[in-house]
């Protein structure tokens, strides 16, 4: 799967998170399995000692591979197709973890 094959609003998350670098996504909303950009959600920089990097590699390529970790974010999508995540933590520039609220069943 290439950059170039995901919707736009997919696009779009993959260039912020490459644009975060190390951080976190918080209060992104999930609807019919696309990510809501508008209005954007919040991102969160890290600046972590030692990796002082502009921005990311890719940022500057105008198509790749998608990476294991966005493939599978992506699948998180189209499977949950409505959820809101608290919290998309992001590490050079690819989702390392996603928190969810669950509410439990009564």
């Amino acid at each position: 799967m290439k950059k170039s094959t995901v919707s736009p609003a997919r696009r779009r998350l993959i260039e912020l998170m490459q644009d975060i670098h190390y951080g976190s996504i918080e209060c992104l909303r999930i609807r019919e399995g696309e990510p809501v950009v508008n209005p954007p959600p919040l991102g969160v920089r890290d600046l972590v000692l030692g990796k002082f990097e502009r921005h990311h590699p890719a940022r500057e390529l105008s198509d790749f591979e998608l990476r294991d970790a966005l493939i599978d974010l992506f699948e998180l999508f189209d499977r949950e197709r409505d959820v809101d995540i608290d919290r998309l933590t992001i590490q050079a520039g690819l989702p390392l973890r996603v928190r969810v609220r669950v509410t439990p069943a009564a």
